[in-house]
């Protein structure tokens, strides 16, 4: 099986953390610089999405796997009565654990999301993928294969933003080197793409319902 390059950073690349005042001190810097004109278009694009009747799917690895499935949940889920009841079509290809061990084992762990995709994706749907390297093998065959299937893609990284970045049709990129603060950051970035979203369904539901 060909090497997987995943979340390979370790704490010499971010700076060193000596009291919870100076983490929270640098979480706060690193919030301020977010480019949040990009969040605001992620989230037109998920909207458009939903109102194309067009699937989410989300991939990601370690703790970007856990985000994947949590804002798979908030948009699913969360959102499932601001419309009229009409759901929002969203697969997290981190939750099928048979699946992926037996993509991994046949075929590499590299190939664990595209595989799946090659199963669903469908022409303007969207792939997000979460990654804090932005390097991950698996994510940037994830957006390879829905490049090629003609599916938007879209993401959240952090350094730099990896070799993902070219990838995506939108990437907002979190500018720090710390990887629990991208991380932290991420999380922020998903729950604030879903109350947006929420407030965009909602919007539109009350308008239809008007006289």
């Amino acid at each position: 099986m060909a090497s997987q390059t995943s979340e390979d950073t370790t704490l010499s690349d971010s700076i060193e953390i000596v009291d919870a005042k100076q983490y929270f001190k640098e979480l706060q810097r690193v919030m301020l610089a977010l480019p949040k004109d990009g969040v605001d278009q992620i989230a037109d694009i998920l909207v458009g999405a939903y109102n194309a009747g067009r699937t989410v799917f989300l991939c990601g690895n370690g703790g970007s796997a856990a985000l994947a499935s949590h804002f798979a949940c908030d948009l699913g889920k969360g959102t499932a009565y601001c419309n009229g009841g009409r759901r929002f079509r969203v697969l997290a290809l981190t939750d099928n654990l048979p699946t992926l061990t037996a993509w991994a084992n046949d075929s590499g762990y590299e190939n664990v999301f595209s595989e799946q995709l090659k199963n669903f994706v469908q022409p303007n749907d969207v792939v997000f993928a979460i990654s804090g390297s932005g390097n991950s093998k698996n994510i940037l065959n994830a957006l390879q294969a829905a490049r090629e299937a003609g599916a938007m893609t879209v993401g959240l990284s952090g350094f730099q933003g990896g070799a993902m970045k070219s990838q995506c049709d939108l990437c907002v990129v979190v500018p720090s080197n710390d990887m629990q603060i991208i991380e932290d950051l991420h999380l922020a970035l998903a729950h604030s793409l879903f109350r947006i979203v929420h407030a965009r369904m909602s919007r539109g539901t009350m308008i239809a319902s008007c006289p």
